[in-house]
């Protein structure tokens, strides 16, 4: 699927800062913690707590952050609609790993079982 280069370049330049206290709110609102969050953003991003909590305090983009992840192999398995968007088919690899943490963030929310989020057979 192609998305616009607006969208491409209005995903890249948002920094993850502004977006993080949404995921937070988000899963808390509907029981989950924020240490599962930090989990499931762990794996997608090989980021431990400290690295996060600079690159929030650093106010990085997700171009940005981004760069500085070593995604998780298994991040290919994360697939389904997202923003109207079906992951597998965006083209952009940003806008693709955004929609990664959207997703990932999302099936917390709704309660999904970790090992299920954290794509373990």
């Amino acid at each position: 699927m192609n998305t616009s280069d607006i969208h491409n370049q209005r995903m890249a330049k948002l920094t993850f800062a502004s977006v993080y206290p949404m995921y937070v709110a988000k899963v808390e609102k509907k029981g989950r913690t924020k240490d599962e969050l930090h989990q499931v953003i762990t794996w997608l991003t090989g980021f431990d707590d400290k690295k996060l909590q600079d690159l929030i305090e650093r106010k990085v983009t997700f171009e940005a952050f981004f760069q500085q992840a070593s995604l998780n192999a298994n991040a290919g398995l994360i697939t389904g609609l997202i923003c109207g968007y079906r992951i597998e088919d965006i083209e952009n690899p940003l806008t693709q790993q955004v929609r990664y943490l959207d997703k990932l963030v999302d099936e917390l929310a709704k309660g999904r079982k970790m090992d299920k989020i954290l794509r373990e057979s």
